[in-house]
């Protein structure tokens, strides 16, 4: 019986261990082929030598345009086509915000949202260039990773839940953009057990001695395999909450209740205002942390 990614190609960044290492075994399982990109050439051959001929390993650099075409020539070279990307690569680099430094703030954002960027860019065009060859449109598929940090926010991590919004709306933007192209755009907020995790949550995220394992990345696997698959072709511009058995579908921003003044605001007279219309809303939940 053939699984229903039988046949594609996905590239998963990050893809050396963690949830990226699940997300690759169970694409695999569900006959997908599989380019597993990591920092660490070594992680990612351990992972396809697990994998066998549906995987191949690659280290090059998601943060440049130049490393994403290597990336994406990899995989078509090696199979012929490519049908999407799981962008799950990440690093952290907590500290308050009164003692984050640039260091700190330019590492994250580049490895996030832009190598979110850099390999999506460069298979839009690709996507786009075979539809203009062919007539016939991609059915592609982004999966990006933002996270409730990025929802919400987070003490200590305020460069990594810039990050993590910039995605949320990057993906906003994209399934917007891009469904001309027969391309959807979909977002994770995972809470899982990973490396990124396992320091801060320790404690709270450690495997149980018996039962089911509420933190474990494989549980967010089967959600990236569907999102990856032709099955969700009527998906887009969605950001999933995924943790141990549930899935939620995050509630955006919208407007509010208005005010409305009917000429210009005095100054003074905006305080009473917005006390109204801070009572009348609907409370945002807590940044984490707080």
């Amino acid at each position: 019986m053939s699984g229903i990614c039988e046949a594609r190609t996905i590239i998963v960044t990050g893809a050396g261990a963690g949830l990226g290492r699940e997300y690759a075994r169970a694409l695999v399982a569900e006959g997908a082929n599989v380019v597993v990109n990591d920092i660490k050439p070594d992680a990612a051959q351990a992972v396809v030598d697990e994998l066998g001929a549906q995987a191949l390993a690659n280290g090059d650099d998601i943060t440049s345009m130049a490393g994403a075409k290597s990336i994406v020539d990899a995989a078509a070279a090696k199979f012929g086509s490519v049908d999407g990307v799981v962008n799950n690569a990440g690093i952290v680099r907590d500290r308050m915000f009164a003692s984050l430094t640039e260091e700190d703030w330019d590492l994250v954002i580049k490895v996030h949202l832009k190598g979110h960027f850099c390999i999506a860019s460069t298979l839009v065009q690709r996507w786009r260039d075979q539809m203009k060859a062919t007539g016939q449109k991609a059915d592609g598929r982004i999966v990006n990773t933002s996270s409730g940090a990025g929802l919400q926010g987070n003490i200590g991590q305020a460069n990594y839940s810039a990050a993590k919004a910039g995605i949320a709306s990057l993906t906003l933007v994209q399934a917007a953009e891009l469904a001309r192209y027969g391309v959807t755009a979909n977002a994770l907020a995972p809470a899982a057990r990973t490396g990124m995790t396992e320091k801060v949550f320790a404690d709270m995220m450690k495997a149980p001695e018996g039962g089911f394992d509420f933190f474990h990345p494989g549980n967010v696997a089967p959600l990236v395999v569907w999102l990856c698959s032709k099955q969700s072709a009527h998906v887009s511009g969605k950001v999933f909450e995924v943790a141990g058995g549930q899935i939620s579908i995050a509630d955006g921003w919208r407007t509010g209740t208005v005010c409305d003044n009917r000429a210009r605001w005095q100054p003074a007279a905006l305080g009473a205002a917005i006390d109204e219309l801070i009572a009348k809303a609907r409370p945002p939940q807590k940044v984490y942390g707080t």
